[in-house]
């Protein structure tokens, strides 16, 4: 499937979810923010995984974002979570990619912002740090063979645009599966008021997390009434959650938006497995600024009152559950390659469809 191609989504098929989603219904629906992939399938070499790369802010100077971050199993990796909950903020871009291809992801997402912002590097004592989570990919890819390479997160950091974003079997979800469906890359977003202001809440997803028995979609036991061509009985999988809002927040309330993303999931069905890597990463491109160390002693930044903040976490936990399902609508059938000869199936739309049928 091209990175471009976009597939029919949860909405589309009558899922009648709640919520106001902003135009495209994406993560690019929070201003600035841009989504690319480099995805790569050979059945000939067992490789189907990529690189999904999202940019927070754009320009010729590096900025950093406000950020939280909360990890609900860390079964998984997710680089630079340190600083971020130190700190509050991070620079640089974000990378999704596999468990094996995190050091090239890494590798090649410090490149490609040594390159970006060259005479930041050239002039400052600054150090790269970018973002890069993960995934496990080894039942449809041959994860062993270290498919990914530096030059593919480079790819797809300077494929990202701030459009449409395709789903399913792109980037680093090219490999993933989902309550023993197809699964992959899915988004969704919400638009909200606070204050009598207008704020945008969007979600993007790396779904490779459940099993088939656990698998609920706006309440129906989906896994139950569909548990054909199931794949194994215990989790194997993780899912990473990137969620972006314009709402003027602190470190620590972004932190308290990663967590309502273990309700997101929840909504789905999972318990969040023993095996399972659920890391999420919240960051607000609101109060644009200079790197701290360039700033005045004194800060002055906007912040909404925590008391104010439900209707925000209300609308991650929606978007996060849209994305899930946006990524399983989005999937097709893709034969395993550990074990070999089983086939991952995609959702049955047609089925799905008649779950949610009022007329």
């Amino acid at each position: 499937m091209k990175d471009t191609e976009l597939k029919p989504r949860a909405r589309d098929l009558g899922l009648p979810f709640p919520g106001t989603p902003g135009p495209l219904n994406a993560i690019t629906d929070v201003p600035g923010v841009a989504v690319g992939f480099c995805t790569l399938t050979d059945p000939a070499r067992k490789m189907r995984t990529g690189v999904t790369a999202v940019l927070p802010r754009q320009g010729p100077e590096p900025m950093p974002v406000w950020a939280g971050q909360y990890a609900l199993n860390g079964n998984g990796e997710m680089t630079g979570t340190h600083w971020i909950n130190d700190a509050g903020y991070f620079l640089g871009p974000i990378c999704i990619t596999n468990t094996h291809g995190v050091g090239a992801a890494h590798t090649g997402a410090t490149r490609w912002m040594l390159d970006t912002y060259a005479e930041y590097f050239h002039n400052n004592h600054a150090w790269a740090m970018p973002v890069v989570g993960e995934t496990y990919d080894g039942v449809l890819n041959d994860i062993n063979a270290l498919h990914v390479q530096p030059e593919h997160a480079i790819a797809a950091l300077n494929a990202a645009s701030t459009g449409p974003v395709a789903e399913g079997s792109t980037g680093g979800g090219n490999g993933m599966i989902c309550y023993e469906f197809k699964g992959g890359t899915g988004t969704s977003s919400r638009q909200i008021e606070i204050g009598g202001k207008g704020y945008t809440v969007a979600a993007l997803v790396q779904a490779n997390h459940g099993i088939r028995p656990w698998l609920t979609i706006l309440g129906q036991p989906i896994g139950r009434l569909m548990p054909e061509d199931s794949l194994y009985s215990a989790e194997m999988g993780s899912i990473i959650v990137i969620l972006a809002t314009d709402a003027p927040l602190s470190g620590l309330s972004l932190r308290q938006m990663a967590k309502r993303a273990a309700i997101g999931i929840g909504r789905g069905g999972t318990p969040g497995g023993n095996n399972s890597g659920d890391i999420f990463l919240a960051f607000s491109t609101a109060n644009p600024g200079p790197m701290p160390q360039f700033c005045s002693a004194l800060l002055t930044k906007q912040e909404l009152n925590g008391e104010h903040l439900d209707p925000l976490y209300l609308a991650a936990v929606e978007a996060i559950e849209e994305s899930v399902v946006n990524a399983l609508v989005s999937g097709e059938d893709v034969a395993t390659f550990k074990p070999d000869g089983l086939m991952c199936r995609a959702i049955d739309h047609d089925r799905l469809k008649k779950v949610f049928r009022t007329e």
